[in-house]
């Protein structure tokens, strides 16, 4: 049974994912040597860049340091403690209900994995209903997923890197290994849209693209659509907020998900933050 753990948009407390079983070590990716063939002839340099305005209130793993950006550093470690034993790429975030954080959490783990190691990562905002990861980004909600779902883009037209600066700036060259898709206007489409064979052909697709991808989708108790979209990911983090959320949604939610790899819970919002950071004066390196 998933555990819960911690993380947040304002003070938190820590992050984490749940047990892992002990399997064959996950081997990275080695994107020189993917063929493009079996990415559809897309490369990742060839991805096209749009003009981002991020907006770093809703971005905080963008900072150097602040309590979210070192949760989500946990939050980060944990999952590659977790492809260490397992193979893990593709992750879907989703809720029981509205409102927990999942988007929050959803883009701000992309940007901290995107920052370590230079990591090519994909964000894709599945939740084509109430799609709101392009205004963290700063850029325009379609086209996107359900648009290439309709069978009404292509990939090509749907994926996105911000654009190379005049000047460059810290924030800039974070962003620069992570690609985006947005969610597009699914609307009353958006249960089917979800249960199209499409999603996971694009994950197969973009996949040695990337070290990691990260889809945002819709809580998974009111809609289908998160339950349709696990499927064809490697694992699931279920967000449940601090003080909000209560603990027979949280299980309904783990239960709904229960064909699926659900690796653990983050638990957002938590306000009673670390004091050891601040009593030693402890400060991160940058990445």
């Amino acid at each position: 049974m998933p555990s819960f753990e911690a993380i947040d948009q304002t003070p938190v407390a820590s992050a984490a994912v749940a047990e892992f079983d002990q399997t064959a070590p996950f081997v990275e990716s080695n994107f020189a040597a993917a063929e493009p063939a079996a990415t559809g002839g897309l490369r990742f340099e060839t991805i096209a860049r749009h003009p981002w305005n991020p907006s770093i209130d809703k971005l905080p793993a963008l900072l150097d340091r602040g309590p979210s950006t070192e949760q989500f550093r946990s939050l980060r470690s944990r999952l590659y403690e977790a492809r260490d034993i397992r193979p893990i790429k593709s992750i879907l975030v989703s809720s029981g209900l509205p409102q927990e954080g999942k988007s929050f959490v959803s883009a701000n783990l992309a940007v901290s994995l995107a920052r370590h190691k230079n990591a090519r990562v994909l964000l894709i905002d599945g939740d084509m209903r109430r799609y709101t990861i392009h205004e963290m980004i700063g850029t325009a909600p379609s086209p996107g997923l359900a648009d290439y779902l309709a069978g009404k883009a292509t990939l090509e037209e749907i994926m996105q890197r911000i654009e190379e600066p005049e000047t460059p700036t810290a924030n800039r060259s974070i962003l620069a290994n992570l690609a985006f898709i947005p969610g597009g206007n699914g609307g009353d489409r958006a249960a089917d849209l979800s249960g199209s064979a499409r999603f996971g052909e694009l994950i197969r697709t973009v996949a040695p693209l990337f070290d990691w991808i990260v889809v945002d989708s819709s809580p998974v108790l009111p809609v289908s659509d998160a339950v349709n979209l696990a499927r064809s990911c490697d694992g699931v983090l279920l967000v449940a907020r601090g003080g909000v959320t209560k603990y027979p949604v949280a299980q309904r939610a783990a239960a709904e998900l229960k064909a699926s790899n659900v690796l653990g819970f983050v638990l957002n919002a938590v306000h009673d933050a670390p004091q050891a950071g601040s009593y030693y004066g402890y400060s991160a390196n940058r990445e």
